[in-house]
C-alpha cells in the first residue's frame, strides 16, 4: 500500500448552495481549499477529482424513488413542497441540486476506493461528511449520505469490517440509520445530548438492532461541554471499541461545529481539541486499521474563524505535515478572507488552548459530573453487547 494521501476536490463542490442566509454557506469550502494552499499541503498529497456517483452508487444507501425526487427538485426547485424533506428551510431546493450532491458523494466514495484498494494510505474530503441524509429523504442540510454511500462502496469491494467514528456536534443519525442491522459496520457518535440539539437521536440505548445489535455506539454529552470533558469521553469509548471491533479501514467524520463559536450548537470545544482529536484518529487508524483512514468533513458554521482552520489542520495532518498551531496564518489568505466575506480571519492555527489534555477514564468516574454520567451511560448501553466491561 502506498503510504502517501490524497485531498479530493473539485471547484464545483461549492455549488453546493442552499441560498443567501443559509448556515451551510460554500465559502467555508473555498476558504478551507485556499488555506491549505496557502500552506502548501496540496504540494504533499494528491488532489483529484473524482467523478459524481452515479445511480448505481446512490442506490447503494438511497431508495429509487428518493433519488428521482431529488433530480425533479433539482429541475423544477419551485416544485418542491417538502416531500422527501426537499424544499424545507433547512433543505431548500435549488437548481442543479442532484448534480452537485453526486459530484460531493463521488468524492467520499472515490476516497473510499483508493484507500479500500491500496492506492493511498489516507483521504480527506473535507466538502463531504454530510451524514444526515436518510435512505429515503433529505435532512439537516444533507441530500445524499456521503459518509454512508463510502461505507457501502467498500462494503460492495469485500471489506468486512468498517469502523465509523463522527464527532461532529449533531448526531451521526443517517450513517447509524443506513448501517442499523449490519455487523460489518460499527458506527460510533459522540454529539450535543438529543435532549437539547437536532436531530433528537443518539441516545445511549440506541446500539443496533437484528445481526448488528451493539454495532451502533452513542455519547451523548451534555451541553456545554469544553476541551477536557469531550477529550476524555473521545478517549473513554473510541479506542477500546476500535481495539475489540479490528476494523479493516477507519471513516471519521470532523464536524466542526462543536467549537464555542458555532452558532447552531451548545458545546465548548475549541479548535485545539478538534485538533487533538483529528490526530487521535489518524493514530488510530495506524494502530487498528493499517493506516486505512478516509477522513470527511461535515458541520461548522462559524465559516471564516473556524471551518477553515479546523479542516485545514485535518488535512495537514493525513497528508504527514501537520501545522503546528502556534503557526502564524498566511496574510495572503487572510486578505482572500476579507475581500469575499468583509470579515477579518483568524491569524493563527490555535485559539490558545494548546496543549489540550484531559484525565483519562482510567483515573476515575465521579458520579456527580454529568460527562461521566454520559460516558457511563454509553459504556453500559453498548459495551457488554461487544463483550467489553462498561
Amino acid at each position: 500500500m502506498s503510504g502517501g494521501a490524497r485531498l479530493m476536490w473539485d471547484e464545483a463542490v461549492t455549488g453546493y448552495d442552499f441560498g443567501p442566509g443559509h448556515p451551510m454557506d460554500p465559502v467555508r469550502l473555498e476558504l478551507t481549499r485556499k488555506l491549505v494552499g496557502a500552506f502548501g499541503l496540496d504540494r504533499h498529497m494528491e488532489v483529484v477529482a473524482a467523478k459524481p456517483a452515479g445511480e448505481s452508487t446512490l442506490r447503494l444507501v438511497h431508495r429509487e424513488d428518493y433519488i428521482e425526487a431529488v433530480k425533479a427538485a433539482s429541475a423544477d426547485p419551485a416544485g418542491a413542497d417538502g416531500s422527501y424533506g426537499l424544499g424545507t428551510t433547512d433543505d431548500p431546493a435549488f437548481a442543479g441540486m442532484h448534480e452537485v450532491s453526486a459530484l460531493i458523494a463521488g468524492q467520499s466514495v472515490g476516497a473510499a476506493e483508493a484507500v479500500w484498494q491500496g492506492d493511498v494510505a489516507h483521504a480527506v474530503n473535507f466538502a463531504g461528511g454530510l451524514h444526515h441524509a436518510m435512505p429515503g429523504g433529505a435532512s439537516g442540510f444533507c441530500i445524499y449520505n456521503d459518509a454512508a454511500l463510502a461505507i457501502a462502496r467498500m462494503l460492495e469491494l469485500g471489506a468486512e469490517r468498517v469502523a465509523y467514528v463522527d464527532v461532529d456536534v449533531h448526531h451521526g443519525d443517517g450513517v447509524q440509520a443506513a448501517f442499523w442491522e449490519d455487523p460489518r459496520v460499527l458506527t460510533i457518535s459522540l454529539h450535543e445530548h438529543p435532549r437539547t440539539l437536532f436531530p433528537q437521536t443518539g441516545w445511549p440505548q440506541e446500539t443496533g438492532a437484528g445481526a448488528g445489535e451493539g454495532a451502533a455506539v452513542n455519547v451523548a454529552l451534555p451541553a456545554g461541554t469544553a476541551d477536557a470533558g469531550w477529550l476524555r469521553a473521545f478517549h473513554a469509548v473510541v479506542p477500546e471499541l476500535l481495539a475489540e471491533f479490528r476494523p479493516q479501514v477507519l471513516v471519521s467524520q470532523h464536524g466542526c461545529d462543536t467549537h464555542f463559536e458555532d452558532p447552531l450548537a451548545h458545546l465548548a470545544v475549541s479548535l485545539d481539541a478538534q485538533r487533538a482529536v483529528q490526530v487521535a484518529c489518524h493514530e488510530l487508524a495506524h494502530e487498528y486499521a493499517d493506516g486505512k483512514w478516509v477522513a470527511l468533513g461535515g458541520g461548522g458554521y462559524a465559516v471564516v474563524d473556524v471551518v477553515p482552520r479546523s479542516w485545514t489542520h485535518l488535512v495537514g495532518i493525513a497528508a504527514g505535515r501537520e501545522v503546528a498551531p502556534e503557526t502564524v496564518i498566511p496574510e495572503g489568505w487572510r486578505h482572500e478572507v476579507f475581500a469575499r466575506t468583509r470579515q477579518l480571519g483568524p491569524q493563527r492555527m490555535t485559539d490558545g488552548r494548546w496543549p489540550v489534555s484531559c484525565a483519562s477514564w482510567e483515573s476515575g468516574y465521579d458520579p456527580a459530573d454529568r460527562l461521566d454520567q454520559a460516558v457511563l451511560a454509553t459504556r453500559r448501553a453498548a459495551f457488554p453487547l461487544r463483550g467489553l466491561m462498561p
